[in-house]
């Protein structure tokens, strides 16, 4: 294996290969084991895979390690992986964990950590990337960094206090929300909700749309009322209204009277359908348009980069009040057929007529085959005013169709399936229980 010294957190989302170059998948983080004398010792590597499954690979069959690339010896257990006892994920874990010098100067927080190759062949915590409490008053100043040996300090954790997660939340900032929420179900329980503590909460918001109710619950629960009315708002209706639905009838009215009130006259509009129809379904953030808006004007509407991609596939055209419930529904304007007029046509010109809207009582299993007859990825809703309440999407549909635990599953399905080469020496990825960890 190629000797280097290696910072941890610039590892995270670094590719991994096999030999004959096809990538495995990336690095969601290290994995270590403390010693009662010696700096921690590298196991192995979390390694996300097709599929977003995290999976164990051993140190012994990595190859080669560096800050840009892995390489492996081609074989890698795609049993999901499970933190066995004694084991401490550096990124999850150790970042953010306070210490104190062992020379009695001072306190400071981890920042990252570097692991290298010692001459015995394993790979083991060298230095310590740590930064000191700020010396100035200045609210933008930070205090001073400097590396140590894991010998010249001491975790501190004193009674009650939580572990920072600053740093853990900056390392995987660029993830996207449905990746930050595996991430987080893969923590322990306390070290999920820390880091829940310290999203904005907007992050927090994408990232509880993602997750399991049980887990959208129970981080719910850890947020004083007020904090939890603000990423409500957040919060898609349709999803904020799901994640109340789970709470008592008392938290439940307590969290939309602290929420602003117009998210929260969204929130129990959609609570008041049974949620197997596409009342329950559906968003009530939709793109609504008058008819003489123009082509120009429809797709500024769909640019903007905070919208949903099935959201953005149309546009509704109704009468007024433009927002939801609107005047009479007059139909919708797909963005395809936009973009083959010029900016200046009025959009009550291109409605499709063959799109006929669904009412809020219509059962989710006719939305979902109306969907799947038109090949189309949203559906509008009307009252029995034939008014627009809202619209029924396709992932709405999918997290309606799939089993309550999708997210979730283990399907033990090979990743790669790849035939011995006597050329190139390659090994096919395997599948079986992870076993022999840490050996070579």
């Amino acid at each position: 294996m190629s000797a280097a010294r290696v910072f941890v957190a610039r590892l995270a989302g670094t590719a991994v290969f096999d030999p004959v170059g096809d990538r495995v998948g990336r690095v969601r983080d290290v994995l270590v084991v403390y010693r009662k004398n010696d700096p921690p010792r590298v196991v192995g590597l979390i390694v996300e895979i097709p599929g977003k499954r995290r999976v164990f690979l051993s140190i012994g069959r990595v190859t080669s390690i560096s800050s840009g690339q892995i390489i492996t010896t081609g074989i890698i257990n795609v049993r999901r992986f499970e933190q066995r006892g004694g084991e401490v994920r550096v990124i999850a874990e150790l970042l953010g964990r306070k210490v104190v010098f062992a020379d009695s100067s001072g306190e400071a927080t981890i920042e990252d950590v570097a692991i290298e190759e010692t001459e015995s062949g394993e790979w083991a915590v060298g230095q310590l990337f740590v930064r000191k409490p700020k010396t100035s008053a200045s609210p933008f100043g930070k205090g001073p960094t400097t590396f140590v040996a894991w010998n010249e300090v001491r975790e501190k954790r004193s009674r009650g206090e939580a572990q920072s997660a600053e740093q853990l939340i900056a390392t995987y900032s660029e993830l996207k929300p449905a990746d930050l929420a595996n991430t987080l179900l893969d923590l322990p329980a306390q070290r999920m909700l820390e880091v829940a503590e310290e999203l904005p909460d907007d992050r927090l918001a994408d990232v509880l749309e993602e997750m399991p109710e049980s887990e959208q619950v129970q981080i719910l629960a850890s947020l004083d009322d007020d904090r939890a009315a603000d990423v409500l708002d957040q919060m898609e209706p349709d999803d904020a209204a799901d994640l109340i639905a789970q709470l008592s009838d008392e938290r439940g009215e307590h969290l939309l009277e602290l929420m602003e009130p117009d998210e929260a006259d969204d929130v129990r509009m959609l609570l008041s359908y049974n949620p197997d129809t596409a009342g329950g379904l559906m968003t009530t953030e939709p793109i609504i348009v008058s008819a003489d808006a123009t082509v120009a004007e429809g797709l500024a509407l769909i640019r903007r980069h905070e919208l949903a991609p099935a959201l953005g596939a149309a546009v509704c055209v109704t009468l007024p009040p433009y927002e939801p419930p609107t005047g009479r529904f007059l139909g919708v304007v797909h963005f395809q057929r936009m973009l083959r007029y010029p900016p200046h046509v009025r959009l009550g010109t291109l409605l499709d007529p063959g799109l006929e809207p669904v009412t809020a009582g219509t059962s989710a299993a006719e939305v979902s085959r109306i969907l799947a007859s038109y090949n189309l990825v949203s559906v509008p809703v009307v009252d029995d005013k034939y008014r627009l309440v809202g619209v029924v999407t396709i992932d709405d549909v999918l997290d309606y169709l799939l089993p309550e635990d999708w997210r979730s599953q283990d399907e033990d399905e090979p990743v790669k399936q790849a035939e011995p080469s006597d050329e190139t020496g390659s090994i096919p990825i395997v599948n079986g229980r992870r076993s022999g960890r840490g050996t070579r």
